[in-house]
């Protein structure tokens, strides 16, 4: 899991140059964990790790870059995101 995690950290700091490397990871949890989740809980097959990063790398390639914009129409995530210090707009 560590992999895919770091691989799509890698790409979303790609994509958004406003975040950390660690706040870039705390997003990819973030966001695999909401999939698995919402997929979850709607009684979905569960289709594995391949499948939970392509979705995730799709929602990365297409809001990546404002990504850190999220924290400040949504204050209750903040403390996820501000672990080490970096802050964000």
């Amino acid at each position: 899991m560590n992999d895919y995690h770091e691989r799509l950290a890698s790409l979303l700091l790609e994509k958004n140059n406003q975040i950390s490397y660690q706040q870039a990871l705390t997003w990819v949890e973030l966001l695999w964990d909401d999939f698995e989740t919402t997929s979850a809980k709607a009684g979905r097959e569960y289709k594995g790790s391949e499948m939970t990063e392509k979705v995730v790398r799709q929602w990365i390639e297409q809001h990546g870059k404002t990504l850190h914009e999220f924290v400040a129409k949504n204050p209750n995530y903040k403390h996820y995101l501000e672990q080490d210090g970096k802050k964000l707009h």
